[in-house]
């Protein structure tokens, strides 16, 4: 087990080190001058070349990601070009707001479509069996931002069951209810897509399990169907349901950005839309790094708890 976390971890870094790499360099590649968004159209070569100057931008690109891979290594992630203060303290609070919507739609995602595959496995061919993954198939069909103005207007604007835009209401918050109700509705058009995902794949998975000769040999002994399913088949399947969980978390993180831009929540995407406008080179890159450390993290965590769930993966990383 200590070899399993031990090669993890090491590959985790080497990613997120690859990740820096590709976020500085795509940042570099978005079109506009810093210097000059910060001076206005109006500014002349003379001042925009001393800005440039003092922000480093003429510098050779290999010392410009030297000098911000440092800045990482010191825990700096650099000052926005058009505010003036420390991105860490404009990412961060915005941080948070995406990982309570995105974790609000795990929780749905996890609770839903895991449950909805077994059954689907366990009645196959049924009715429910092919209505479910027929919805499940068309909500991975369906575009994010789609779904979350279907889901403004009918529940939103028609029903007036949910408040449509913001985290809190801006007249009188009324702390966690008022958070939880205005969560609702993106957390659902966050979560439709990984949840069909996670919901076809759980069903495949526990259709493998349930034709293993163990399980006829359950089934001969007089074990009730749902007994089988729920506490024998279900813990063969686990490990890669949890690892099909892990993968969809990066897509979720992708979806929770246009989430956010439709419903006017006060999270990182909405920053991100803001910053790349503003060509707020740090803003992006830490707003970017701080996405792909979750994902990343996630799917250590997830092939760690592979790990322990399955301990054929130990030999494997052992060998």
């Amino acid at each position: 087990m200590t070899a399993l976390i031990t090669r993890r971890v090491v590959s985790t870094l080497l990613v997120l080190l690859g990740v820096s790499v590709v976020v500085f360099l795509l940042v570099q590649l978005v079109p506009g001058d810093p210097a000059r968004v910060i001076l206005g159209q109006n500014a002349t070569p003379a001042a925009i070349a001393e800005v440039r100057q003092a922000l480093g931008l003429d510098k050779p690109i290999v010392v410009q990601f030297m000098d911000y891979l440092g800045g990482l290594l010191r825990g700096d992630l650099g000052t926005s070009l058009i505010v003036n203060s420390p991105v860490i303290d404009i990412v961060l609070p915005r941080f948070m707001n995406t990982l309570i919507l995105a974790g609000a739609a795990l929780i749905i995602c996890v609770g839903v479509g895991v449950p909805l595959g077994l059954l689907a496995a366990k009645k196959q061919y049924s009715v429910f069996d092919r209505a479910s993954m027929f919805i499940s198939m068309t909500g991975a069909s369906v575009p994010v931002y789609w779904m979350a103005l279907l889901l403004i207007g009918f529940f939103g604007l028609t029903l007036g069951w949910f408040p449509t835009s913001g985290m809190y209401d801006s007249r009188e918050p009324g702390g966690l209810p008022d958070l939880l109700l205005h969560l609702v509705l993106p957390a659902v058009a966050a979560a439709l897509v990984p949840l069909a995902v996670i919901a076809r794949m759980t069903r495949s998975v526990t259709l493998e399990v349930l034709e293993q000769d163990y399980v006829r040999t359950l089934r001969a002994s007089g074990l009730p169907e749902s007994t089988i399913l729920w506490r024998h088949a279900l813990r063969n399947a686990l490990p890669q349901i949890v690892t099909v969980i892990g993968l969809q978390v990066g897509y979720l993180l992708g979806g929770v950005i246009f989430v956010e831009v439709v419903f006017g929540w006060p999270g990182l995407g909405g920053q991100l839309y803001t910053s790349i406008s503003q060509r707020d080179m740090p803003t992006i890159q830490a707003g970017v790094l701080f996405i792909a450390v979750v994902f990343v993290a996630v799917n250590l965590l997830a092939d760690i708890s592979v790990g322990v769930l399955d301990p054929r993966s130990r030999k494997q990383a052992v060998a």
